[in-house]
């Protein structure tokens, strides 16, 4: 059996950066990191952060005042950034920067009054922080449209003045039926100039895609609950692969192998390396000889910190820094 490993595969550079906020606050700071909502939806990875000290919290009042909290890589409406500084916290955002750009995208609809409609799944957090961006009681309001049929129904204020953007984890295909049928009822429709579903969302999901052309089976490491995740194994079924997503190693069944000589291996844009590599151990066992192969091309894509983690960091290492005065 070969075992295919997709590329690109696992962390994106919004997950890169976040997880590494928290690990370098970890290590700054004596005393506790609080981050609202898991930092990444990835067990893995919010376990192992607990493991180093971090406190995962929902609401931005479970966070004792004047601590130091983290915005998840999903992002939070205006209220909570208002909430923190009521409560003193001091606040590093590790809101993904594509997560951002859609935020913005609604702010201006909202200043130009249009009606928005968001493409995406209603209660994720990511969604959830999304709307809350629309802040102009004059405008026409924001609304979140799950698929076709959704999009057939909604109505607005003016079917002039209508907008949308989408969550940045959404199946890229699906999204574009349903931007095709609001375009159909509303042709003034405005969108974003360059797509909100993020490259790193899209890479992968292709890469899924060239899996499918060699492989039988797909396997995707990721979470349940994590978008990204299922869509990745959507898209594998909608090529004509049997897929499977798991979060670990040890979920991986023998029987699930059976009649696949060729078997495509992946990862979310949430999900560590190490996760893959435990993965590629389990199969070894599971059928000795597999041979272990790679298909496409990494990404290399870096997001910058935010500015207020690299002057804390400054700060700390300035002692250290700091030539000796004594003779």
């Amino acid at each position: 059996m070969d075992v295919w490993l997709a590329n690109p595969r696992g962390f994106c550079a919004g997950v890169e950066r976040a997880v590494k906020i928290v690990e370098e606050l970890i290590d700054l700071v004596d005393e506790p990191v609080y981050i609202r909502h898991e930092i990444v939806h990835n067990r893995a990875v919010v376990d192992s952060l607990k493991a180093r000290g971090a406190i995962f919290v929902e609401r931005t009042d479970e966070i004792p005042a004047g601590s130091l909290a983290v915005v998840s890589a999903h992002g939070a409406d205006p209220g909570v950034f208002r909430d923190a500084r009521v409560a003193g916290l001091r606040l590093f955002d590790a809101t993904c920067p594509l997560v951002s750009k859609v935020h913005l995208e609604v702010l201006a609809h909202a200043q130009a009054r249009r009606s928005v409609l968001v493409i995406g799944h209603r209660g994720h957090v990511e969604v959830v922080g999304t709307t809350g961006w629309y802040d102009n009681p004059d405008g026409g309001g924001i609304q979140v449209i799950e698929d076709e049929a959704e999009a057939r129904e909604v109505q607005v204020r003016d079917p002039t003045a209508v907008a949308y953007v989408t969550q940045t984890t959404l199946e890229v295909e699906s999204a574009n039926r349903v931007v095709s049928v609001l375009r159909q009822r509303f042709p003034a429709l405005v969108g974003p100039h360059h797509g909100d579903i993020c490259y790193a969302t899209q890479n992968r999901q292709d890469a899924v895609r060239n899996l499918c052309q060699r492989c039988s089976l797909v396997l995707v490491l990721g979470a349940p609950h994590s978008s990204n995740s299922l869509r990745m194994v959507e898209v594998a079924r909608e090529a004509g692969a049997e897929a499977r997503l798991v979060e670990s190693a040890a979920e991986l069944q023998p029987a699930w192998l059976e009649g696949h000589a060729d078997v495509g291996l992946t990862s979310s844009a949430s999900a560590p390396e190490y996760l893959v590599a435990g993965a590629i151990d389990r199969l070894r066992v599971l059928v000795p000889g597999v041979q272990v192969r790679q298909l496409g091309q990494p990404e290399h894509l870096v997001f910058k910190l935010p500015t207020p983690l690299l002057d804390l960091r400054a700060a700390r290492a300035a002692p250290e820094a700091r030539p000796s005065l004594s003779t």
